[in-house]
């Protein structure tokens, strides 16, 4: 399954901002938290994803969006995650991930 994942950081709003297209699942989803992981140890700040291309992803990605989160959080930043597809805004709502990661 392929997946990219495009973007920086943006001096303006202090964040950094990705667009995920594809899929994610177990057999790429490495290269998001290497991805995640090397931007935020170049610059700690927010993380903001579009998720407007991103056709699925499984418990394997939202793993590691949750680990991530889970390490950036400690240092009072975040990880937004915006524009979900139906599909994918649902597996957001069923795990509540919604309430944590979705909105300003």
């Amino acid at each position: 399954m392929s997946f990219a994942i495009n973007g920086g950081f943006h001096e303006a709003d202090h964040l950094w901002q990705f667009g995920l297209s594809g899929e994610i699942d177990i057999s790429n989803a490495s290269q998001l938290k290497t991805r995640l992981e090397s931007a935020y140890s170049e610059t700690p700040a927010d993380i903001v994803l579009d998720l407007g291309n991103l056709n699925y992803i499984d418990s394997t990605g939202l793993g590691v969006i949750i680990g991530v989160y889970g390490g950036i959080k400690e240092n009072g930043h975040r990880i937004i995650l915006r524009e979900p597809k139906e599909n994918v805004k649902k597996l957001l709502r069923i795990t509540s991930l919604d309430k944590v990661l979705c909105g300003e």
